[in-house]
């Protein structure tokens, strides 16, 4: 099937929650799972409740945010860990699925292509990568480059998803686009959610502060501001082993 990085068709996006694209493409109920640049845990409480994972390993760089993360008490069935998708602490054939939200393209570019060899190594054969990443495209988009141009980075990390299935490290099941609503009542609640964050230094001064802003605010209605985020997912699979016949 065709396959590119980007789609600019809004007709193309099916508009929904991550989560339920997630329900449509793998089974995750029962499953041992590894999500890899977990955040704030949002999706991996998803993950181990909503979808019932038999046990759900979410590892993050941020230590400021593994400390927080640490602090959750309501999940037992969740592992927190420190730790780049580079180099993954665990035994060959250890999950049945590895998620992704967003976190790929934040891989440094050198390290990508060891990052999915890693997560290759640590599926059971017949395992799943789920990767999303977001669409350089859109109003928002507009704003966010403002704060940080990822571009590059995000075209690095589709090539090395290319680069992934042309080795023969997996193959290329599916790619959906879905965009889903992200509402921010004011440019307080914006900049805490984009700007004031642990993971990445953004050293913006005040004149850039201010464009950001000016761009963000082109957006806001009483209710809050309004944007439809598009993202991308790519479904790869590890193969399973073949099994010789009986003679």
């Amino acid at each position: 099937m065709p396959r590119q990085m980007i789609q600019t068709d809004p007709e193309a996006y099916r508009l929904c929650d991550e989560i339920q694209v997630i329900e449509d493409l793998v089974e995750v109920n029962g499953h041992q799972v590894l999500e890899l640049g977990c955040g704030a845990a949002w999706m991996t409480r998803l993950l181990a409740t909503r979808l019932g994972a038999r046990r759900v390993t979410a590892t993050e760089v941020d230590r400021i945010q593994h400390q927080k993360n640490l602090a959750i008490q309501d999940l037992p069935r969740v592992e927190f860990r420190v730790g780049g998708a580079e180099s993954i602490a665990d035994a060959d054939a250890t999950y049945e699925g590895v998620f992704l939200f967003k976190s790929l393209h934040h891989v440094p570019v050198d390290l990508m292509d060891r990052a999915l060899a890693e997560i290759q190594r640590v599926l059971v054969p017949g395992g799943y990568v789920y990767l999303s990443e977001p669409v350089y495209w859109g109003a928002l988009n507009e704003v966010m480059r403002l704060i940080h141009d990822e571009c590059l980075v995000r075209t690095a990390a589709y090539e090395a998803i290319e680069r992934a299935v042309a080795s023969g490290r997996f193959t290329w099941e599916r790619q959906v686009f879905y965009q889903s609503e992200g509402v921010y009542l004011n440019w307080d609640a914006f900049a805490e959610r984009f700007i004031q964050v642990t993971h990445t230094d953004h050293d913006l001064d005040a004149v850039r502060l201010a464009e950001i802003r000016a761009a963000f605010e082109r957006h806001l209605t009483p209710e809050g501001a309004r944007f439809l985020k598009p993202h991308r997912v790519d479904l790869l699979r590890v193969k399973s082993e073949v099994t010789a016949a009986p003679a």
